[in-house]
């Protein structure tokens, strides 16, 4: 028997008979595994995940559910096919000892493994003094639990709600607030909501329909401090400028943390934005050694793209969730010159005050944006980024139709200002700075972030204005 022959029996044998652990039970840990049994492997599957609930949507948490719409407990993930696993739910991982190839769960119990999933994805960012944060009226929004106590709270018809960062989560649910006449507040410590993501120019439009809706937007400030009453109950914000805000309910939205403290020690290349991994899902170790037997999907893998110079993405979507997690599961089953990379275009939408948003690409690589479709006054519009003379992302208000277009040029690293397409080609079609803030400032962090070429890279470039 050749080499070649006996590495493809040892395949058939761990498709039949193997051991496969996926640690993460939302979107990214579900496609994996029914992926992996669509690819034919019939072995041993475990799938762990810390929430009591199986996988579960999180794009409607902060829309309908929040409306009132949709119960957060009938979120639960369409199945694809049966996946036939054991589940691990309500307990999470806490170690992973790479020697023996087990990772270690909070119950005490170790469960074996012969490959490895990381898909734990992300968490929010909690309000950061504990005592002011355990207050009752103070929220984050990531989890179905989340969204059902904030929905349940507003409903109750609060006097007013303080939204503490102005990223898409926390327009989100200023929209909901005005949707239900609830008095709304936003305090955004960057120039304009959606300033880490789209940019200031961008972010200028979005803080003027905040504010055509009746949102009391407060830009370039922070919250110094929470109080409450004697029964423990969230009253007033004190802001940096020495203003107060009266308020029942705040909803912290400051950002999102990879959940990587459980790979403390592992010796994988883990950090602040992820897991380090190559284009078909790998683990990087500290060393950028490309690891045999551990993968990474979701929110919490970052590896490098060829259309944004190498750069390592890390990208917070939903469809990066699904197909990275197709990507490494065919990979983990797999021999080369069969992997397949995960090469996706990013791309994301949000609905907002009666509009709706959509971006494809990278904004935070352009140094320029340039409108080229539509009118900014009656938000309906296309807008080019730009970078080093090529296109690099889009943006559409109302104008999503077009988005395949400006993809088709990001891929094929068009030029930048782009040949703008139909008919209604705005005045002024000069490129302008696209004046995108630190991404360090915790509520400007993009939910596609670039972080470096380095594998165990642990900060982001800052790229200031050129004003």
């Amino acid at each position: 028997m050749t080499l070649r022959a006996t590495v493809e029996e040892l395949v058939r044998e761990f498709r039949a008979n193997g051991r496969i652990v996926i640690v993460g039970a939302s979107l990214a840990g579900l496609r994996a595994a029914e992926t992996l049994r669509a690819e034919g492997f019939t072995g041993s599957l475990t799938i762990i995940g810390d929430e009591p609930y199986e996988p579960y949507d999180r794009p409607p948490l902060s829309k309908q559910v929040l409306k009132g719409w949709v119960p957060a407990d009938h979120t639960k993930l369409p199945r694809m096919r049966e996946v036939d696993a054991d589940w691990r739910l309500g307990v999470a991982a806490t170690g992973l000892d790479r020697d023996t190839k087990q990772v270690r769960l909070a119950d005490g119990e170790q469960v074996p493994y012969d490959r490895l999933l990381i898909a734990t994805g992300t968490r929010a960012r909690q309000w950061p003094n504990p005592s002011e944060a355990a207050l009752y009226g103070v929220h984050t929004i990531r989890s179905r639990d989340d969204a059902a106590q904030l929905q349940k709270a507003l409903a109750e018809s609060p006097s007013r709600v303080l939204v503490i960062g102005a990223g898409f989560i926390g327009s989100e649910v200023a929209s909901v607030c005005r949707e239900l006449d609830i008095p709304v507040t936003v305090v955004e410590r960057g120039s304009a909501p959606l300033v880490g993501a789209l940019g200031g120019v961008i972010g200028e439009i979005a803080a003027q329909m905040q504010r055509e809706h009746g949102v009391d937007l407060r830009c370039g400030l922070g919250v110094s401090s929470l109080e409450g009453d004697s029964g423990g109950h969230v009253r007033r914000a004190h802001l940096s400028d020495g203003t107060t805000v009266d308020a029942d309910v705040v909803v912290a939205s400051l950002g999102s943390i990879r959940n990587v403290e459980w790979l403390e020690g592992s010796g994988l290349a883990a950090g602040f934005w992820g897991v380090g991994c190559d284009a078909g899902g790998r683990a990087f170790d500290i060393n950028g050694v490309v690891t045999d037997s551990i993968y990474v999907a979701g929110d919490v893998a970052r590896a490098p793209h060829v259309l944004y110079e190498y750069q390592f993405l890390a990208m917070e979507h939903w469809d990066n969730a699904v197909l990275g997690a197709e990507v490494a599961a065919h990979n983990m089953v797999n021999l080369e010159p069969n992997y397949r990379p995960h090469l996706l275009l990013p791309g994301f939408w949000s609905g907002q005050f009666g509009v709706n948003i959509k971006s494809v690409g990278v904004p935070p690589f352009g140094d320029e944006i340039v409108f080229t479709q539509g009118s900014v006054e009656e938000r309906r519009f296309a807008a080019a980024y730009g970078h080093g003379g090529r296109i690099v992302a889009a943006v559409t208000f109302d104008h999503g139709k077009w988005l395949e277009y400006y993809g088709k040029l990001i891929e094929q690293s068009g030029p930048f200002p782009p040949p703008p397409p139909g008919w209604d080609q705005p005045p002024d079609m000069k490129p302008v700075p696209a004046e995108f803030p630190d991404p360090r400032v915790p509520t400007a962090i993009p939910d596609v972030v670039l972080t470096g070429h380095a594998p165990s890279e642990r900060t982001a470039e800052f790229r200031p204005r050129r004003h």
